[in-house]
């Protein structure tokens, strides 16, 4: 085949294959029609147990985080509410946290509750 076909945009599985209009993934089983996918990719952040974290939604940490240049230590447990998801840093996740205030944290750091 002289083209190549765009990866999976569920799975990122380069496996794909054209079935009449559509593209279909054999590992995921994602149908989609490449016409319709817009040109920017949303990125997606997941938390410690692998799931897609949002803008809104509810996280407690799952582990005990230093917080950097300062001696404060969050504790595990600790509530938060998911305001940004950044993509292109390693602290992914813009929250506001209880008891510590708005700040960046790394996704694999927190659960969504």
């Amino acid at each position: 085949m002289s083209e190549s076909l765009p990866p999976c945009p569920e799975c990122q599985s380069a496996f794909v294959y054209p079935d009449q209009d559509n593209l279909v993934c054999p590992e995921c089983g994602y149908e989609w029609n490449p016409a319709d996918v817009t040109q920017e990719a949303v990125f997606t952040a997941k938390d410690a147990n692998g799931t897609v974290l949002e803008a809104g939604d509810k996280i407690t940490l799952a582990k005990d985080l230093k917080v950097k240049g300062s001696s404060q230590v969050l504790k595990i447990g600790t509530k938060g509410t998911v305001r940004n998801i950044v993509e292109g840093k390693d602290h992914e996740l813009d929250c506001k946290l209880a008891g510590a205030g708005e700040m960046m944290v790394t996704a694999k750091f927190v659960k969504k509750a």
